[in-house]
């Protein structure tokens, strides 16, 4: 897999999005970082965005968002053509999300989690690869969803 990354975060997450990036830059990753770059309030919807948009303009294959609990990311992920966002918060669902759901985005928790764990899901999830075979008429079905007018 390309050793891309673009990531973000609200102003909760920033000491993990800090050290994320110091990660994967260190382990030779290029690391798009769509911010935010402080403590001061800020609206996490639009900081998904730039994530989701980056990888939906095929500039990194996979994409890691942080906030306080990683729920508002995901849901504002998965607002996304094209977006497959997963909260984890162990170790089993970061390689899971991967393996049977072809994920491309990471949402986790700086309130839930510390930056040692967020260090390893983010390693689990870029490290794993997608299955295919039997999961993906499913993900087929996850990405019709889509366009499904409800």
């Amino acid at each position: 897999m390309e050793k891309k990354i673009v990531i973000a975060c609200d102003h909760a997450g920033n000491e993990v999005k800090d050290a994320l990036m110091t990660h994967f830059e260190k382990a030779g990753y290029t690391v798009t970082d769509f911010g935010c770059d402080g403590t001061c309030s800020v609206n996490y919807p639009d900081y998904a965005h730039y994530v989701c948009e980056a990888l939906q303009k095929k500039e990194a294959p996979l994409g890691i968002l942080v906030c306080g609990t990683g729920i508002g990311m995901s849901m504002a992920a998965n607002k996304h053509k094209g977006i497959r966002a997963a909260l984890c918060e162990n170790e089993f669902s970061a390689e899971m999300t991967r393996r049977h759901n072809d994920a491309n985005v990471i949402c986790m928790g700086a309130r839930v989690i510390s930056v040692e764990k967020a260090i390893a899901l983010a390693d689990i999830f870029v490290n794993t690869e997608y299955e295919g075979g039997r999961h993906d008429a499913r993900v087929a079905m996850l990405n019709a969803l889509d366009d499904a007018k409800c």
